[in-house]
């Protein structure tokens, strides 16, 4: 056994022990375990949420997209409009959850719009875009674990050791267990990327500003946007998409729901920016092998910044390094893993079975994470390629549950029932659609500019779905005014 996979096996222990550790001193109702009886303050907030959005892509992704193409994806990573968004929008939706005891996303959309059909729908649509996002995390897990030990433990073997630790300290500690592990996670992921982000550029550039340039000088244009495709208005579009499609993941939605109150929330999305750190040294190390290791072709690109680290780094490190990438896959499937079987088990299981008391409700959410975790690897080992094209339409699809939130807020919500049914339908099946048949605007509109031409079709699909919801709630509400109009005529007071 080498030093890299003891260094893996140490921390996994460790996260199985503090995920075990967290349920201490609480009574596991399903209000401590979905939602961690909402008392996560500031500080608790701050790793949880920060657990939820730096992932395996933070290792693989971020860094391999700026390998692969340059400043366009690397550009697309560093997203802030999320915490503008988090500032405004969560502290709403935190009060109006703990005041009517929302305890899943679903559940939210039922009670604003007083419709269990809308609460199984938004179920429906949530489960389906985030399974493949489990997927994902577990499949980069496999990778990283893999990679990291120097090819001594499989893909397939790690991703089960994984999936089996996350799901021992999640069905005993649900949240509370994801919130603890997430304290490491986040320390040993800042510590090892700003480290390797300084170390590449500094060892073999001699700086920063040296790597950009040898860069530029070996690849011209590498480091611009291009004049179509992954251009300015690609990136603008897809910025302000993923941002607003973020917070409808119902992972999202449970850790927003645990805050101690709106204001930790705020102070959250004023802080979190700093946190983004991670992404930019991620990014640096990407394009620090773009020299360095120039002949990675294809899905290998996403290997650039082990392939950087095992040729600089002793063994040890290398597994530190694998760690914290193991810990970024692990920390996100316990909160999907929590929230998907919240969300089966109250907005599914209990519409069906009306009488299910608090306490059998409870057992049968712990019960689901295990099979839910079961059926996730099923996908992961057989899913293929149809996995990676129902995982490319997450976001296009999360996107979608936006507009029927949103307006919700407002002090007199313009949406029914029926225009948020009407929206959230019409706009999942063009996403279906075009992500199948492979459409963009570009097939759409060959000859339009370039600038309406490179928009992101989740943003396109995004404002059909709010055309839509706006015009069936103006039909439907004057429907029902006619209607009341009619009964008092009939039943005079």
């Amino acid at each position: 056994m080498n030093a890299a996979l003891l260094v893996i096996l140490f921390f996994l222990v460790l996260c199985i022990w503090l995920g075990l550790q967290a349920r201490k001193g609480k009574e596991m109702n399903m209000e401590q375990w979905s939602v961690g009886g909402r008392g996560f303050g500031s500080l608790l907030m701050f790793f949880l949420l920060a657990g939820e959005m730096f992932t395996t892509y933070t290792f693989l992704g971020a860094s391999g997209g700026a390998y692969r193409a340059g400043m366009p994806p690397a550009l697309y990573a560093f997203n802030c409009f999320y915490f503008v968004i988090a500032y405004w929008l969560l502290p709403p939706v935190w009060k109006y959850a703990k005041e009517n005891k929302v305890l899943s996303q679903s559940d939210f959309y039922e009670k604003k719009y007083n419709s269990q059909a809308l609460g199984i729908l938004v179920a429906i649509i949530s489960v389906v875009a985030v399974i493949p996002y489990l997927v994902m995390q577990l499949k980069g897990l496999g990778i990283i674990v893999s990679e990291a030990s120097y090819g001594s433990i499989s893909p397939h073997v790690a991703i089960v050791v994984g999936v089996i630790a996350v799901t021992i300290y999640v069905t005993v500690s649900g949240m509370h267990g994801a919130a603890w592990t997430a304290i490491i996670k986040d320390i040993l992921i800042l510590s090892v990327m700003v480290f390797m982000g300084f170390y590449f550029p500094f060892h073999y550039y001699g700086g920063i500003q040296p790597m950009f340039e040898a860069i530029d000088t070996a690849k011209s244009g590498f480091l611009l946007f291009p004049e179509q495709g992954l251009s300015i208005s690609w990136f603008v579009s897809a910025t302000i998409m993923t941002a607003l499609a973020f917070y409808m993941f119902p992972h999202m939605m449970a850790g927003i729901f645990s805050a101690k109150s709106g204001k930790s929330l705020r102070i959250n999305a004023g802080v979190m920016p700093i946190y983004q750190i991670i992404i930019v040294f991620s990014l640096i190390i990407g394009f620090s092998g773009v020299i360095q290791v120039p002949d990675l072709k294809g899905p290998d690109t996403d290997l650039a910044l082990f392939k950087m680290a095992k040729l600089s780094f002793d063994p040890w490190f290398v597994g530190v390094i694998g760690a914290a990438g193991a810990m970024a896959a692990l920390i996100p499937s316990s909160l999907v893993l929590t929230a998907t079987s919240t969300i089966l088990s109250k907005n599914i299981y209990k519409v069906w079975k009306p009488n299910t008391t608090d306490q059998q409700l409870a057992k049968l959410t712990k019960r689901l994470v295990p099979v839910i975790a079961l059926v996730t690897l099923f996908f992961t080992f057989n899913g293929g390629d149809s996995i990676l094209t129902l995982y490319l339409m997450s976001y296009s699809f999360m996107v979608q549950l936006f507009p029927a939130l949103f307006f919700s807020l407002w002090k007199k919500n313009p949406v029914t029932v029926q225009g948020a049914f009407a929206g959230m339908i019409v706009g999942s099946i063009i996403v279906i659609y075009s992500t199948i048949a492979e459409t963009s605007l570009a097939t759409l509109f060959p000859s339009w500019p370039n600038v309406i031409k490179d928009l992101d079709i989740g943003l396109a699909v995004l404002i059909i779905n709010i055309a839509v919801t706006l015009g069936v709630s103006a039909v439907t509400r004057k429907s029902a005014a006619s209607v009341e109009d009619d009964t008092d005529i009939i039943n005079p007071a």
